[in-house]
């Protein structure tokens, strides 16, 4: 059946359209993250029936998404004070050899701290910030009011 016979594919079509435009940036970035952290958790908790193969998707999907945290710092320096895109890069750089020592060397134990880096994180994008403090992608969605500054 095509979409345009289905209502239920129609309403769910509409619904993403109005979720995305509405959702802000950092609320995006934020639910990538915690949709990684529950698959991360899904695997540690179903470990003993899991393939080499889930493992390897499991951890791609996480690494590419923190890519994108990675590829905006170093791409975009301006965006945001030196010290919070060293912690970027370095927070990046700290998962990805985490994920290279699982795949290597598989243990459910070193999955925890992907799941609560990438939770506490999220937390922190989708909490309302008071001040512009920008997204991950550097940019500002929120309004400060003249004359403030903010720090990271």
């Amino acid at each position: 059946m095509s979409n345009n016979q289905n209502p239920y594919a129609n309403a769910a079509g509409r619904y993403g359209k109005v979720a995305k435009e509405t959702t802000s940036q950092r609320e995006l970035e934020g639910q990538l993250l915690i949709k990684a952290a529950n698959e991360i958790q899904r695997l540690h908790d179903r470990w003993d029936e899991a393939t080499p193969e889930d493992i390897d998707n499991i951890l791609t999907y996480n690494r590419k998404l923190w890519m994108l945290f990675f590829d905006t710092a170093i791409e975009n320096p301006d965006e945001r004070p030196v010290d919070l895109r060293n912690n970027i890069v370095n927070l990046c750089n700290f998962i990805f050899k985490r994920s290279l020592n699982i795949l290597s060397e598989p243990s459910k134990e070193k999955l925890s701290v992907l799941i609560d880096i990438n939770r506490q994180v999220a937390a922190g994008l989708m909490q309302k910030q008071a001040g512009g403090l920008p997204s991950a992608h550097g940019k500002d969605e929120s309004k400060p009011k003249s004359g403030t500054t903010t720090s990271a």
